[in-house]
């Protein structure tokens, strides 16, 4: 039986690799603070859709019905449930939150209708903490060992633009919405589409350089991040086109790009919820996995007991109260090691009458082949830290 078109199912080595991916995320999102959250995948209609009933976001969400008849929805993310999650909480808030949220839109390549984000946000921020949230993408990519680069805008800078522009204040969000598409649209097609708000002029003023776009006033809130992001040692790119689809940012915007994907990899930006300004971002887990090459530390031990089944459970869950992840195989030794092989066992170790007799056991390496005799105590004493 089929998946439903853009929903997938994951197990096997492809399963581990993602939840090892999961472990660095979520070591790092602890390492800065952030608190475990979690909230419902089924919401009220109107409470997901808000006050951005035209973001393309929004329109994408899977309708439900329940046998009352209330208009229900899936969330399609998880920033909008902050609204209600930040309630009498102590500011600033951090949380962290890991799941899948959906989107009824055309499936494409890396673009899927069911996907898992990893998000981090800040209720009560300030200039800190949005780099805060690029010092984590950095130190997390830096891990998974992921190329990238990372892009800011300002919301309140593209209003100015705008302004300036004397265009009007009730076309904002369409146009901003346009802007987003700068680079996914033909010039011409980008022209039209601008004609209908009177914004066509806005192509030209995107096209000059960055330091053309200093003369503006907000310009100074992307000086002050770039120099504050320096101090963490993290280089960001403006980019006067990025503008995040998304209705409620207020301020900065970010995206994270590599040159081995045209999607975006992380985005976010700040907003302003129930009076509180706030920032975060959210790491798409699928297409991270996609792009990570990294032999990840997923480690295992298989031990074989050749007759021995006392003693190789007693071994087995002394290895794991030492911190080991860990399987007794009571199978021939032929067919454990084939086994052992085809899930990618990292060691094996051997307990037959012998190795019982002198206090010992055997352990055979699957990646060198090598093989060697030692205690109990002495293997898990040189090999604690994996």
């Amino acid at each position: 039986m089929e998946t439903v078109k853009g929903f997938k199912e994951y197990s096997g080595e492809e399963a581990i690799k993602r939840a090892e991916i999961r472990k660095v995320i979520l070591k790092n999102f602890e390492r800065y603070g952030y608190e475990p959250a979690e909230t419902p995948i089924i919401e009220f209609r109107e409470f997901v859709r808000g006050d951005n009933t035209d973001d393309e976001a929004v329109s994408e969400i899977f309708k439900l019905e329940d046998r009352g008849g209330r208009e229900l929805a899936l969330r399609y993310e998880f920033t909008f449930q902050l609204k209600r999650l930040m309630n009498n909480k102590k500011i600033p808030y951090k949380r962290y939150q890991m799941g899948q949220v959906f989107r009824d839109e055309p499936v494409k390549k890396n673009r899927f209708r069911e996907f898992t984000q990893c998000d981090i946000d800040t209720i009560g921020s300030d200039i800190y903490d949005e780099a805060e949230v690029l010092a984590a993408v950095k130190r997390i990519l830096k891990e998974l060992e992921i190329k990238n680069t990372i892009y800011i805008n300002n919301r309140k800078l593209l209003n100015e633009i705008l302004e300036k522009e004397n265009l009007e204040k009730m076309d904002f969000d369409k146009i901003i919405r346009l802007i987003d598409k700068f680079e996914k649209l033909s010039e011409d097609e980008l022209y039209n589409e601008l004609r209908a708000y009177g914004a066509q002029n806005l192509i030209e003023i995107f096209k000059n350089p960055v330091e053309y776009f200093e003369k503006y006033s907000n310009y100074s809130e992307i000086k002050n991040l770039v120099d504050c992001a320096k101090l963490y040692g993290i280089e960001i790119v403006y980019l006067p086109t990025l503008a995040r689809g998304l209705s409620y940012y207020n301020g900065s915007v970010f995206e994270v790009k590599t040159e081995e994907m045209k999607e975006t990899i992380i985005a976010g930006g700040s907003y302003i919820f129930n009076g509180v300004q706030s920032t975060g971002l959210s790491f798409g887990l699928d297409r991270l996995n996609i792009l990570c090459n990294k032999k990840l530390n997923i480690n295992k031990i298989m031990v074989i007991s050749i007759g021995q089944e006392k003693e190789a459970i007693k071994i087995i869950e002394t290895l794991r109260d030492s911190g080991f992840n860990c399987m007794i195989n009571f199978s021939k030794v032929s067919k454990a090691l084939e086994y052992a092989n085809q899930k990618n066992f990292n060691k094996v170790i051997f307990l037959g009458q012998e190795e019982v007799k002198n206090n010992k056991i055997k352990i055979k390496d699957m990646v060198s082949g090598s093989e060697v005799s030692t205690t109990l105590e002495e293997f898990i004493k040189e090999n604690k830290t994996f």
